[in-house]
């Protein structure tokens, strides 16, 4: 589970820190191609933190959001923002029933389990996916880029394409689209995370902190580059994080 510290940290940036609003972009443009057409009226968010997304995404398509996580602290700040639906619950164990959902996210959350524990929750998600439904998962990726902000969240592991694909496919996940995000920053990150936070030694901390409004902006327009380039059908080879859609087979 991710440190109930982060929760507080996440709400205060989740609206307008660079990271969310580009990685929010990059999602949406790899996700419309795949959902139009589709029939879809209900959708979960397993692992909603704050809730913020399952908002986003309702006022975007008009659908019907149910949100949960297993976190009272996220579930909180959720309530007061006033999301919809939201629920407290152990994405191993969802109270609902065998193909309940026509499209199922879980972002950045199966990082927080134990390396192989993955496997019970993707079980369930695609339990509670009807066939031919969505599933959307995002997780950080290669191990080389842990940080400190990693290990305050409370981040247990991180995933290469291939095994993320492995892992989808044994639930019965036939795989739409999966790529690397978060890539054009790739070398600052490894400058940071593998020679300068080793230098300074400092312990475990979030990576939200507020920044100068430049800055935000300026460590933006790599992820809107970068939402275009996927948004056009191409992919990365390498990034910070990894992004896989796919759909529950009939």
């Amino acid at each position: 589970m991710m440190n109930p510290a982060e929760f507080a940290w996440l709400a205060a940036a989740e609206q307008d820190f660079w990271w969310f609003r580009g990685m929010r972009r990059i999602l949406f443009r790899l996700f419309d191609p795949l959902a139009a057409g589709r029939r879809i009226s209900r959708v979960l968010e397993a692992g909603c933190g704050t809730g913020h997304f399952a908002s986003l995404l309702q006022d975007r398509y008009g659908w019907p959001v149910f949100p949960v996580d297993l976190a009272w602290e996220g579930l909180q700040h959720g309530r007061r923002l006033g999301v919809s639906r939201l629920a407290q619950a152990d994405i191993v164990r969802l109270p609902f029933p065998d193909a309940g959902f026509d499209a199922v996210f879980s972002l950045d959350v199966l990082v927080h389990f134990p390396r192989g524990a993955e496997e019970a929750a993707l079980r369930e998600l695609a339990r509670v996916l009807a066939p031919g439904g969505l599933l959307v998962v995002r997780v950080a990726a290669l191990d080389l880029l842990r940080s400190r902000h990693s290990q305050f969240a409370g981040e247990r592991q991180r995933f290469t394409r291939a095994r993320l694909k492995a892992a989808v496919e044994r639930h019965g996940i036939r795989v739409l689209r999966t790529t690397y995000a978060n890539s054009l920053l790739f070398p600052v990150a490894l400058l940071k995370f593998r020679v300068w936070e080793p230098l300074l030694r400092k312990p475990p901390a979030s990576g939200l902190a507020p920044l100068p409004a430049w800055l935000n902006r300026l460590l933006h327009l790599p992820l809107e580059c970068e939402s275009r380039w996927l948004g056009a059908g191409r992919s990365f080879p390498l990034g910070q994080s990894l992004i896989l859609i796919g759909e529950k087979a009939e």
